[in-house]
């Protein structure tokens, strides 16, 4: 039996078919996009930042606010050099957490200078080096941050350096790990810039909760010499809980002159790492707005081709 449709009906159907066809069109070709995740989240690290926050430009109570309103980053890095006398200061540090928290902005970490060095040949500077360290795993751990980055500074032979930052290290990771917050070493100069000798140092500590933050720029080994940066990073990669996307100076495309940003982030997505990447600028040519803005530019363009 034919089956008769009048005109209104065929007409109805005819209007729900198109936009059926036009919403699976509109599916289709923005769900490639969609579906095409990037290689790597963003973070901004303070130090991006440091001239305005030396000058008073900028309170770190400001950071996160300012991360996310001027940048559009939504994942901070402190550094304990803006707020140095607060690591215990209850009601300040919960004044930071409220402030990114009412943002949507994730706390990542701490990074902490000028607290001794945790491979001091002197048994008693070494332990008071870690000491000093156990308050600001403590405000990491009431911020929310997952780790703070250390120095791993030493004196003496090479492999004296390894043995004693070794000892500092494991002896600071295992009170982290009482507050489920990582320890993590970045590249700083001295021997920590030599990618093979962290790397020991880490596989030495032997704890899940150490490992490394590779930094693209700080590979000076304070002997007038400098280690191979993409051979670094690589060394590096295998113990990466963070990596810092260091920048210095662009030239007229937009690419970074000091570091092969292509060839460094081939390197760290190869390693299997798809986490945060912090933006730290850390050049004179640019303002730091301007800065930040051309390095975060320069990471999507490339992770894009990658």
């Amino acid at each position: 039996m034919v089956q008769v449709v009048d005109r209104r009906d065929f007409l109805k159907q005819s209007v729900q078919l198109a936009a059926g066809l036009g919403l699976v069109a509109l599916a289709g070709e923005s769900g490639g996009a969609a579906t095409k995740k990037p290689l790597f989240k963003l973070s901004l690290a303070e130090w991006s930042l440091h001239r305005a926050l030396f000058s008073k430009h900028l309170d770190n109570l400001e950071f996160p606010k300012t991360a996310k309103m001027d940048y559009g980053i939504n994942a901070v890095e402190y550094v304990n050099q803006f707020f140095k006398d607060k690591a215990k200061d209850q009601q300040y540090l919960a004044d930071l957490k409220k402030r990114a928290k009412d943002l949507g902005v994730e706390n990542r970490l701490i990074m902490i200078d000028d607290e001794g060095a945790l491979g001091d040949p002197d048994e008693a500077k070494r332990t008071r080096a870690v000491e000093n360290h156990y308050k600001w795993v403590e405000a990491a751990k009431f911020l929310g941050c997952f780790c703070i980055r250390v120095n791993a500074q030493s004196f003496g032979s090479y492999d004296e350096q390894m043995r004693l930052a070794a000892d500092g290290l494991r002896r600071l990771t295992e009170f982290g790990a009482q507050h489920k917050i990582a320890v993590i070493v970045e590249n700083h100069g001295g021997l920590s810039s030599n990618g093979q000798w962290l790397s020991a140092v880490i596989k030495k500590v032997n704890h899940p909760l150490c490992g490394t933050l590779p930094d693209f720029g700080n590979f000076g080994l304070g002997t007038g010499q400098e280690y191979d940066r993409y051979k670094g990073v690589q060394e590096m990669m295998p113990f990466a809980k963070a990596v810092s996307a260091k920048s210095h100076d662009f030239d007229d495309q937009g690419n970074e002159t000091h570091t092969d940003y292509r060839r460094m982030l081939k390197i760290v997505a190869d390693a299997g790492y798809h986490s945060f990447l912090g933006i730290e600028y850390e050049g004179d040519k640019m303002s730091e707005p301007d800065g930040i803005r051309a390095t975060r530019k320069l990471i999507e363009r490339v992770q894009d081709e990658l």
